[in-house]
């Protein structure tokens, strides 16, 4: 299987000492999006991972499919005819519940594209249109644009595990804030989505 990823393994071993280090301890990026999966989907599993180990969000994803065994995954209008304690049941918060809630009617209105549309849209456009919705925020949008629709140059900046690992890549005292994440990964482009990917595994320290 070819190296999509050389490219940009490539680039960003050039930039200096502490990313050629880092990607030969790695190896090949090894990222795996979930081509085609739609927007509402993604958005609805993003939520239930929010703030949990990857465990146990597998666990509760499990829980949600599960209810509704007649599809791969659980139809807006399922989301909507299901019961608080039904959704409880698979381990949601009562804010998480809401806002899937929220995403399932938005997508049923049309403000949640279907797959071709958000394939359409250009990364911001599409974050700003669905960061209207309650409870879904820039780093849930990113990880849709990251996952599903595949963009190669997408940096969460607002992501603990990318600003953690620059700061233990480089042996920084502090992580850098949003902002200078930003400003320091415009260095990273047009491959901002593998350097991502790089910094989600860099050892602790």
């Amino acid at each position: 299987m070819p190296d999509i990823y050389q490219p940009a393994s490539e680039f960003l071993s050039s930039l200096d000492d502490d990313w050629r280090r880092h990607i030969t301890a790695i190896g090949p990026c090894l990222h795996q999006p979930h081509p085609a999966r739609d927007p509402y989907e993604s958005l609805v599993r993003a939520i239930a991972y929010q703030q949990l180990h990857a465990k146990a969000g597998d666990a509760i994803v499990g829980r949600l499919i599960a209810l509704f065994p007649s599809h791969s995954f659980p139809r807006p209008e399922q989301i909507l005819a299901a019961s608080f304690d039904q959704m409880r049941s698979c381990g949601f918060s009562a804010g998480k519940i809401a806002t899937i809630q929220g995403i399932a009617q938005a997508t049923l209105d049309g403000v949640v594209p279907d797959y071709a549309t958000a394939l359409a849209m250009d990364d911001e456009a599409l974050i700003e249109r669905l960061i209207t919705l309650r409870g879904v925020g820039r780093w849930t949008v990113e990880m849709l644009l990251i996952y599903s629709l595949e963009r190669p140059d997408i940096l969460p900046a607002d992501d603990f595990g990318v600003r953690e690992g620059f700061r233990r890549m480089k042996g920084l005292e502090v992580q850098p804030t949003r902002k200078q994440m930003i400003e320091i990964g415009s260095a990273w482009k047009p491959y901002r989505t593998v350097a991502s990917w790089y910094l989600w595994r860099v050892p602790g320290r």
